[in-house]
């Protein structure tokens, strides 16, 4: 069931209804309530941390000025909120064996 290169939610329900045993509609509601909970707490304001795997991080970037590549016109950049990812010591580590 397995998307070309990309993990969805249906695979992990579909690995949940294998290897745990839950029926496929308990573990798609399984898989929404913890990805639910993660947009919550990011929503919120706070870092998402999963041992083991990674955190999610929260950055406020501020104004600046930015270039537009093709005119060469200098244009300010509205502060905004970004997500970004920074994966565990276990899985660089992992990540890197499987090179």
């Amino acid at each position: 069931m397995r998307s070309e290169g990309t993990l969805t939610r249906a695979d992990l329900a579909d690995i949940l209804n294998r290897q745990v045993g839950l029926s496929r509609a308990d573990a798609a509601g399984m898989i929404e309530s913890v990805l639910g909970h993660i947009a919550d707490a990011l929503l919120g304001g706070e870092n998402v941390k999963i041992s083991g795997f990674g955190t999610f991080v929260l950055r406020d970037k501020g104004e600046r000025i930015g270039r537009n590549p093709k005119t060469g016109v200098e244009v300010p950049i509205a502060p905004r909120r970004v997500l970004t990812f920074r994966p565990s010591q276990q899985m660089r580590s992992r990540v890197r064996a499987s090179d």
